[in-house]
């Protein structure tokens, strides 16, 4: 295989995991960042001139046609969780998508996320499902690809909770009953991998990738608290006053959510019925539990040498 798959976003924390898939499948990748310094850590996972780096913005159309140029598929991860959604997800997507189009990229695979809806009550689900519409549009053969909440050594979800049920005594949970099915990141890099090299079977169609567990935001952080051996007290905060202590006050009251993620918490983060998802792939999810607790223990009070947790249920 000698294909050339250019990454934006490559050097995140799912791009990380999707180029060491492309690499070990023996493709050359081209990682493009506003940066590329902060990607430079890849290098050492491919062999020589397996790996090329590229600067560019991707709300620069004309960035973004450099950096794609002679590329035999594109994959696109950038997303944001907060600032100006239109930009990135929309225009940047658009992008993308124009000049993978104009450039005879075999593949595009646009990573997206469950909830994308151009009618979701959040700016983040609007943009992202106003981001699929522009890439179809330019690239009808893209391939969607929608994760549920991933989860991996590196991500900021599991881990963050993890660090707040540590150091807090009493633990608040918003909205509590809304539920989840988180996808190991491995599993979704596999996926997004196969896609970009495979555009004859996945090309044109919509993936939403989830785990083998759906999960609500008390159990997770129950569940959490439990592998990590710690024991705060779990206090649900009701709605009315989630919304407002997010709207006002965003993140700095104390709990990792601004008002736009506690929008996208009135819709389940699931896999809807009947869609493809990561079996699609071959693929059979990774349980949370069967992994998770590798990298959890370093917030266990004595660490790897403390008494394994139950697992999830």
């Amino acid at each position: 295989m000698d294909r050339l798959v250019t990454l934006f976003g490559g050097g995140g924390f799912l791009g990380r995991y999707v180029a060491q898939e492309l690499l070990r499948g023996g493709a050359r990748i081209r990682v493009v960042e506003r940066d590329p310094r902060k990607a430079w850590f890849l290098k050492p996972l491919g062999g020589l001139g397996q790996t090329q780096f590229a600067a560019a913005d991707i709300t620069d159309a004309h960035g973004v046609a450099r950096a794609i140029a002679g590329s035999d598929a594109v994959v696109n991860l950038v997303g944001i969780l907060k600032g100006r959604f239109e930009r990135i997800h929309v225009q940047g997507a658009r992008n993308v998508a124009e000049a993978a189009a104009a450039t005879g990229a075999g593949a595009l695979v646009q990573i997206s996320a469950i909830g994308a809806d151009a009618e979701s009550p959040s700016a983040y689900g609007r943009s992202k499902g106003e981001g699929e519409a522009a890439v179809r549009a330019a690239f009808p053969t893209a391939t969607i690809v929608r994760p549920s909440i991933l989860f991996g050594p590196e991500d900021q979800f599991v881990n963050r909770f993890a660090g707040l049920a540590q150091k807090l005594p009493v633990l608040p949970v918003i909205r509590g009953t809304a539920k989840f099915q988180p996808a190991f990141v491995a599993d979704a890099a596999r996926a997004i991998a196969a896609a970009a090299l495979d555009p004859a079977t996945h090309g044109g169609n919509t993936y939403e990738l989830g785990g083998p567990q759906v999960i609500t935001m008390r159990e997770l952080n129950e569940w959490i608290s439990t592998t990590i051996g710690r024991a705060p007290s779990i206090v649900d905060i009701p709605d009315e006053m989630s919304r407002l202590m997010t709207k006002v006050g965003g993140g700095l009251w104390g709990a990792p959510m601004t008002f736009d993620q506690w929008l996208m918490l009135s819709r389940d983060n699931v896999v809807a019925p009947g869609a493809h998802g990561v079996e699609a792939f071959g693929i059979a999810p990774t349980p949370l539990a069967t992994v998770a607790p590798r990298w959890l223990v370093r917030y266990r009070r004595h660490g790897r040498f403390a008494k394994a947790a139950h697992p999830v249920a």
